[in-house]
């Protein structure tokens, strides 16, 4: 049922599914109490409550247009994409080092993997949803030629690594919550966010560069900008610096385009069996 209707929507124009995004977001904004809370509390911590009427609209064209992305042929997808520095990745493969690319939710992140999957494979971190029905609808609109899906456990891990040691790419979203003793606590926007160490580790064991990519949303359907950017932050030694430093990185690149953060994830969560940043051992 639910492909069904992302499947028909996909034939929708993409103005079109902004402009209901807008309403739909707007309307999820006055109607969750919650969902308002987070999302002006987490604007105003990261200093861009400016944006908070832009940052409603985008979240609203940010579900709207994932039938789009999912479910059109993917030559009509792409078409509505402009890719800029491009070459800053295409010198890491051309190296045979691989590449890590660090997407945060910022944007039409999703679109990001099937551009570069239209390059070169690439391989993306993935952990299935929570409800059963989402997983065959995701899943299948994530499918794509060059385009692999590794499991956010051990064994994802290793196709990881296994993928960098060949050369190729690799995605993760950085920002997105780990679960138990995936991650470490580290400043994202002046509170402590616990935030995965995966990425970094993967830069040490492999040699492969740090890329960041973004995907940023056009005004009235226009489409998007997908802009690769070097890694210019230093790690430092320990995970929490690492990490840090990952955060960091984040919070530059979302300064770009700041109201097309989904601010109302909830990034300061504190996962299961995770000890809170200043509660006793």
């Amino acid at each position: 049922m639910l492909f069904s209707l992302f499947r028909l929507l996909s034939f929708l124009p993409l103005p079109l599914l902004h402009l209901i995004g807008i309403a739909m977001g707007w309307l999820v904004y006055l109607a969750s109490p919650s969902y308002r809370k987070r999302l002006k509390n987490n604007l105003t911590r990261a200093g861009h409550g400016r944006h908070l009427l832009s940052a409603v609209n985008e979240s609203g064209k940010g579900i709207f247009e994932l039938p789009f992305i999912w479910c059109a042929a993917p030559q009509r997808v792409l078409r509505t994409a402009r890719i800029e520095n491009w070459e800053l990745a295409q010198q890491a493969l051309d190296a045979k080092t691989g590449a890590v690319f660090l997407t945060p939710h910022l944007g039409c992140f999703e679109i990001i993997a099937q551009a570069i999957a239209e390059k070169t494979p690439l391989t993306a971190l993935y952990r299935p949803p929570r409800k059963a029905a989402l997983k065959p609808l995701i899943e299948g609109a994530r499918s794509r030629p060059n385009l692999h899906l590794a499991p956010a456990n051990l064994s994802g891990v290793r196709v990881l690594l296994k993928a960098l040691r060949k050369g190729q790419a690799i995605g993760l979203l950085p920002d997105q919550v780990p679960q138990h003793g995936e991650g470490v606590w580290a400043d994202f926007f002046g509170k402590p966010a616990y935030t995965m160490t995966l990425s970094a580790k993967m830069h040490q064991m492999s040699g492969a560069p740090i890329i960041l990519s973004y995907a940023e949303r056009l005004s009235w359907g226009r489409g998007f900008v997908i802009r690769f950017v070097a890694f210019e932050e230093t790690l430092g030694e320990t995970p929490e610096q690492q990490a840090r430093a990952i955060n960091l990185a984040m919070e530059k690149l979302i300064a770009r385009c700041p109201a097309q953060y989904i601010w109302s994830y909830n990034r300061y969560k504190t996962p299961p069996g995770v000890t809170a940043p200043g509660a006793s051992q």
